[in-house]
């Protein structure tokens, strides 16, 4: 999905951060990103989707992405959630989300991206693609239906 790159972070002022956000803002296509912040053990794994791409997959998809599943009830009772405090890098600005573990990202004031967990960026991507396959729009829809009303029927052929 998208493009691969791999990200560590230092401090809360990382010029590399940054590039990664505008990386993603330019290319318009979602950007896997591995986070290893200070003080962490484990190393955190996101995908960065523009905020355009995000609105047409929420557009497509038919249902939200499952808040939980059956293996991570354990890891979700054990862990607190952060705070949601602001972390600015250069021009982006991060706030992450208590609820549903999104991360929204802002540039003057404007949301240009969200970080999600990579299972549910899969789970939208699938589910948008697949909605908007079995569509057509009312247009096409009414050309398909006089092109099958000038068809012959099966016992005139």
């Amino acid at each position: 999905m998208g493009i691969q790159i791999d990200v560590v972070v230092d401090y809360p002022i990382n010029d590399e951060v940054e590039r990664v956000l505008g990386l993603a803002e330019a290319v318009g296509e979602p950007v896997t990103v591995t986070f290893m912040w200070e003080g962490r053990e484990e190393a955190e794994r996101a995908v960065l989707v523009p905020a355009a791409t995000l609105a047409l997959w929420e557009h497509w998809a038919p249902t939200a992405y499952p808040t939980s599943s059956a293996g991570d009830e354990s890891r979700a009772v054990a862990e607190e959630p952060e705070l949601a405090h602001p972390a600015e890098f250069g021009a982006f600005t991060l706030f992450r989300r208590r609820v549903g573990g999104r991360t929204a990202v802002a540039r003057e004031g404007v949301v240009v991206a969200e970080l999600l967990h990579p299972d549910e960026a899969h789970w939208l991507q699938e589910k948008a693609r697949n909605v908007r396959q079995g569509f057509m729009d009312p247009k096409q829809k009414a050309a398909f239906e006089e092109f099958l009303a000038r068809q012959a029927s099966l016992d005139d052929q």
